[in-house]
C-alpha cells in the first residue's frame, strides 16, 4: 500500500509500505477513505516531537470501510463505515473507566497516551491503517453524513468543545473570547453556541479568518494586532471582563492575552500545544479566584457531536476548504503549512 512516512525532521515520502495485519483480537483493518492534517502533523515534520520514530506512517484523523475484523470483535462488521478517534481507548483501564481515554494506560504504544495514531504507531494517512481497540475507539457514521463533516469529529470538533468550552465551563448567557480563529477555535465557537452564550467573540490577528468566524457563530471579532484590542473586548462586556476566554493558538502571547481578559471568577481553557514554558502572573492571578484548565482531548463526546452532525445541528462541513487525491498529499501539506497563503482552514484528503 501507499503511505505518507516521515523520514526525519522536515522530510516525509509518499512511498509503497507493507500492508498493516490483525495483531491483537480487537483490532480491525480500515480502508482509508478520507483523512486529513493537523497542525500535530506539522509539529512532528519539523521536529519537535523527537519521540516519532523515523519510518512511522503520518496521521491521527480519518472515515474509512472496515476490511477486516479481530477474533473478538462482534460489534463491528467488515464493510462498515466508521470514522476514527484520535484517541485510541482501551475500555477497561482505571482513566478509560473514568472518560479519561487521552491517559489509556493499556501499553499498545505508550501506556499513559490514549494519541498513538501517527505518534507510537502507523497512522491514518496511508491506504489501509491498523486500528486497535476498535468497539472503543471507531465510530459508524449514520448514512447522510459526509466525508467533509465526518472527518472533523476524528479530532477538531470535540478537541474545541471537551478542552475548550467544557473544560471552560461555559453556561446560559456568558461572555466567550476565543483567541485563535483557526481549525480548533473555530470548533470551540461552533459548540460554544450549544450552551447558550449571549456573546462569543473571536480574536485573531487575521481579518479573513474573524469574517469566517461570523460564519461558524461569532457574534462579535478583534483583531488582536490593534493597540486597543484589549479595550474593544472589554467594551463588549461589563467592563470587568469575559466569563471564559478560550486559548486556542499556543504561544505565551496569547495564552497571556487571555489570562487579561477573564473576569475574576472567569474560566480560562487553554487548548493550543504549547512549545514552550509561558509565564503564569500568579502574583496578579491569584485573587481573581480564576480557574485555569487544559488538556488532550478524550473524544468521549464524540458519539454525541456525531448524532449533532446528522441532523445539521452543527455545519461541520464549513471547514473543508480544500481536497486532494490521496496522491496530492504532499501538495496537501504545502497548502496546508501555509494556510495564511491559501485562506486554508482544514484539507479533506480523499
Amino acid at each position: 500500500m501507499k503511505a505518507l512516512v516521515y523520514k526525519g525532521p522536515g522530510q516525509k515520502s509518499w512511498e509503497d509500505v507493507p500492508d498493516p495485519v490483525i495483531l491483537a483480537p480487537t483490532d480491525v483493518i480500515v480502508k482509508m477513505v478520507a483523512t486529513t492534517i493537523c497542525g500535530t502533523d506539522l509539529h512532528i515534520l519539523k521536529g519537535d516531537v523527537p519521540e516519532v520514530a523515523v519510518g512511522r506512517i503520518l496521521g491521527h484523523e480519518g472515515i474509512g470501510v472496515i476490511t477486516e475484523v479481530g477474533g473478538s470483535v462482534s460489534q463491528l462488521a467488515v464493510g462498515d463505515r466508521v470514522i476514527l478517534a484520535c484517541v485510541s481507548s482501551c475500555g477497561q483501564c482505571s482513566n478509560c473507566r473514568k472518560g479519561l481515554y487521552s491517559h489509556c494506560l493499556n501499553p499498545e504504544g505508550i501506556a499513559g497516551i490514549g494519541w498513538i495514531f501517527g505518534y507510537m504507531i502507523d497512522g491514518t494517512q496511508a491506504e489501509y491503517v491498523r486500528v486497535p481497540f476498535a468497539e472503543n475507539s471507531v465510530y459508524k457514521v449514520p448514512e447522510g453524513v459526509t466525508d467533509a463533516e465526518g472527518i472533523l469529529l476524528s479530532d477538531i470538533l470535540p478537541t474545541g468543545f471537551e478542552i475548550g468550552v467544557q473544560y471552560g465551563q461555559v453556561t446560559p448567557g456568558d461572555v466567550v473570547a476565543v483567541i485563535g480563529a483557526g481549525p480548533v477555535g473555530l470548533s470551540s465557537v461552533m459548540t460554544a453556541r450549544l450552551y447558550g452564550p449571549s456573546k462569543i467573540i473571536a480574536v485573531d490577528l487575521d481579518n479573513a479568518r474573524l469574517a469566517r468566524a461570523k460564519d461558524f457563530g461569532a457574534t462579535d471579532t478583534v483583531n488582536s494586532g490593534d493597540a486597543d484590542w484589549k479595550e474593544q473586548v472589554l467594551a463588549l462586556t461589563d467592563g470587568l471582563g469575559v466569563d471564559v476566554a478560550i486559548e486556542a493558538v499556543g504561544v505565551p502571547e496569547t495564552f497571556t492575552m487571555a489570562t487579561v481578559i477573564v473576569r475574576p471568577g472567569g474560566h480560562v481553557a487553554n487548548i493550543g500545544v504549547h512549545g514552550k514554558p509561558v509565564e503564569l502572573a500568579l502574583n496578579e492571578l491569584w485573587i481573581q479566584n480564576i480557574d485555569i484548565s487544559m488538556g488532550l482531548v478524550n473524544t468521549n463526546t464524540l458519539g454525541m457531536l456525531l448524532k449533532l452532525v446528522a441532523e445539521h445541528k452543527l455545519p461541520a462541513d464549513k471547514f473543508v476548504t480544500h481536497e486532494f487525491s490521496f496522491d496530492q498529499v504532499i501538495e496537501a501539506y504545502e497548502v496546508f503549512g501555509h494556510a495564511a497563503e491559501h485562506d486554508a482552514l482544514k484539507v479533506l484528503i480523499h
